[in-house]
């Protein structure tokens, strides 16, 4: 496993960007069949637009957090962008949002391709920087909209683009510890099979064909194998949880809040009631947003926490899925600034 520790950088805020568009959940007047699909999953609703891209919805979340945060964009060291839907194969897209946020040249950037744990992988990669003091102001963009080929709405995903602020900051009283771990034997249990050099663009990438959830898909299109994610994810991450808090010797029963990646209702209570939580420090953006991949955790904060982190406080998140891999971060927030939610237009 690898285990992190950070004392000399932090969190300093935090926004994301959504589509204004909201999408119900399943169309159907069956009140049972409604019911039964909200207590397996629990989401009602999610954003969609086939508008926009991950990076049209980071952009001007960016701009808000850096006017919230009253950041100099010539004093920005770098910038992260995680993602599973880039803009282009390339150029990075990492570089497009930095020359239209209009960051020094001296600012580096750079992509992650990563989904459920990307966004835990892209702070501690940008923290790997900033904890030495060579990088001082630096921007972790993650988030995923699905946009690679036209397709109808997936039933639980959402889109979302977020930004993180992360400053050095040598005097700060606690550490940011962080577990991160793979298991790539399972990288196909969440694949989108076609378009990469393994499977390239044809004509045939478009046909659909009946996935093991019963719904017709393209090769462009993900699939999961459903119980080998659930079984993974309610494994995996109780156990990281506790992994490191043994390793870095603190009691995760102290923090304040756990922001679990956003997959399924019925996988993040498992995960609950296995770490013997309680409901309230388990915040839940999905009901209204969705699974957002990368996007999950920071959104889950803007969206549930904004207002309850005046004072300092504890938070976990864990996250888990495509990879396979995962990660959980365990940080306290000191004045951490949050952005109001961006809604794009229809």
């Amino acid at each position: 496993m690898a285990y992190i520790r950070f004392n000399n950088c932090s969190i300093v805020g935090m926004s994301a960007g959504v589509p204004r568009h909201i999408e119900p959940t399943i169309s159907t007047t069956d009140q049972y069949a409604v019911e039964e699909y909200m207590a397996t999953t629990g989401i009602i609703e999610k954003r969609f637009s086939n508008d926009y891209t991950t990076s049209d919805l980071c952009l001007p979340a960016a701009e808000h957090l850096i006017s919230d945060l009253g950041w100099n964009k010539q004093d920005i060291d770098g910038l992260f962008f995680i993602s599973q839907t880039h803009d282009y194969i390339l150029p990075a897209t990492a570089c497009v949002l930095h020359g239209k946020l209009g960051l020094p040249k001296s600012c580096m950037s750079l992509d992650i391709s990563l989904g459920c744990s990307g966004w835990i992988y892209g702070v501690a990669t940008a923290m790997g920087m900033v904890e030495s003091g060579s990088l001082r102001k630096v921007l972790v963009l993650a988030g995923d909209a699905r946009k690679h080929a036209n397709e109808e709405p997936d039933q639980l995903f959402g889109y979302a683009g977020t930004v993180t602020a992360i400053e050095y900051n040598p005097h700060k009283s606690a550490p940011v510890m962080i577990q991160l771990g793979t298991d790539g034997t399972g990288y196909d249990a969440i694949i989108r099979p076609g378009g990469g050099s393994r499977n390239p663009l044809t004509q045939k990438s478009l046909t659909l064909e009946k996935c093991e959830d019963g719904r017709m898909r393209h090769a462009l299109q993900t699939r999961m194998k459903g119980m080998d994610v659930f079984a993974f994810g309610i494994t995996i991450a109780p156990k990281s949880i506790k992994q490191l808090s043994k390793e870095f010797g603190f009691d995760y029963l102290d923090y304040d809040y756990f922001v679990f990646h956003q997959a399924n209702r019925m996988m993040n209570e498992t995960i609950r009631k296995k770490l013997k939580l309680d409901a309230d420090k388990v915040p839940y953006s999905m009901t209204h947003f969705g699974n957002t991949s990368s996007a999950s955790i920071p959104l889950t904060i803007v969206t549930q926490l904004a207002g309850k982190l005046e004072d300092r406080k504890k938070i976990i998140g864990c996250a888990f899925g495509v990879g396979l891999s995962w990660g959980t971060i365990a940080f306290e927030t000191d004045n951490l600034v949050i952005s109001p939610l961006v809604e794009l237009p229809i």
